[in-house]
């Protein structure tokens, strides 16, 4: 094999496998590269390599995916090597066997790979909407915003982070896991999210507060409940955050409204030091939502600017989709 063609080859596979490890959307695979790569090649090498990046994968074994999500990729492997190859490939129908006989679930988990050699894995709802929250699974500008602090560490390093809106957890895990800050404060306000946060701390090897066997080289972790619309400027100043964050909060006009409340109050229980900074990451689905949303900031007396888009794609998400984060000034 050719140099370029080994590397061609090489990318393939990376790319099955963190699409297939975060359980993103099928149509993301790139399903032509592999039947251009299937019709050059004259043994199923490569399949077997693709079911070792997944299937086989040691953290996908340890923690799978959803079962319907398995078996439609296996199904889908299974019509690519059909359509090119005549001879049937065993490890793929007995993989494909294996999930028919599982058992279905509710949740799955959602893995994502760091350029550590480490990776996040959370458990997820397999339903969008799920016990009244879409709370429950990851949303594509907690990706975005968890490339960018990779990228750039030294906004939270040794400092306190308040995440808003914490949802899953992947934002943050990616923070603690990379960033090394001093404490770390997952927030939501749904018991369900709440609870699905507490044992993805745990499952990532973090430990939360109240634990005595902390690792003392881990952030402090806490997850706390948080309702925008009551909390007060004296529970906030419990956190005395120097960063705060938040993804995929800009849903509806009550949230947007809301949001704004709790950053004015933010920046009032820290009226005798530096406000905390502020990041906001979220995907531009309806202009009208984020002119909002810097129209209330405006109200507030709340500037805001932009960041550069960065430049590392760690994760994958929808490529088309706009994405945006507001660094505020409180």
């Amino acid at each position: 094999m050719a140099p370029e063609e080994d590397a061609g080859t090489e990318l393939l596979l990376q790319s099955f496998e963190r699409r297939f490890l975060a359980a993103r959307a099928l149509r993301s695979f790139p399903w032509q590269s592999l039947e251009a790569k299937l019709r050059d090649s004259s043994d199923s090498e490569l399949l077997r390599d693709i079911l070792q990046k997944t299937v086989k994968h040691p953290v996908c074994v340890k923690h799978p995916p959803s079962v319907k999500y398995a078996r439609c990729f296996l199904s889908e492997l299974i019509k690519k090597h059909e359509a090119v190859h005549t001879e049937p490939l065993d490890e793929l129908y007995k993989a494909l066997a294996e999930t028919l006989m599982a058992e279905e679930s509710p949740h799955g988990h959602r893995s994502y790979l760091l350029p550590s050699g480490g990776s996040v894995t959370l458990s997820e709802s397999t339903a969008i909407i799920s016990h009244g929250t879409t709370g429950l699974v990851t949303w594509d500008a907690a990706l975005y915003l968890a490339e960018w602090a990779i990228e750039n560490p030294a906004a939270f390093t040794d400092r306190t982070v308040l995440e808003l809106g914490s949802g899953a957890g992947l934002t943050g895990l990616a923070i603690c896991k990379m960033c090394r800050p001093r404490a770390y404060i997952f927030s939501d306000c749904h018991s369900r999210v709440l609870e699905q946060l507490r044992g993805n701390v745990l499952l990532n090897g973090l430990s939360l507060e109240a634990d005595i066997t902390a690792n003392l080289d881990s952030p402090r972790v806490t997850v706390a409940q948080l309702d925008w619309d009551v909390t007060t400027v004296r529970q906030l100043s419990a956190f005395q955050p120097d960063v705060v964050i938040a993804a995929d909060v800009l849903y509806c006009p009550e949230a947007i409204v809301s949001l704004v409340g709790v950053l004015r109050r933010l920046a009032a229980c820290r009226e005798h030091q530096r406000a905390p900074e502020v990041y906001v990451a979220f995907t531009v689905r309806n202009p009208e939502t984020c002119q909002l949303f810097t129209t209330e900031l405006g109200r507030a007396g709340i500037r805001w600017e932009a960041e550069p888009r960065h430049d590392q794609k760690l994760f994958p998400y929808e490529e088309h989709l706009e994405m945006a984060i507001l660094n505020l000034t409180l």
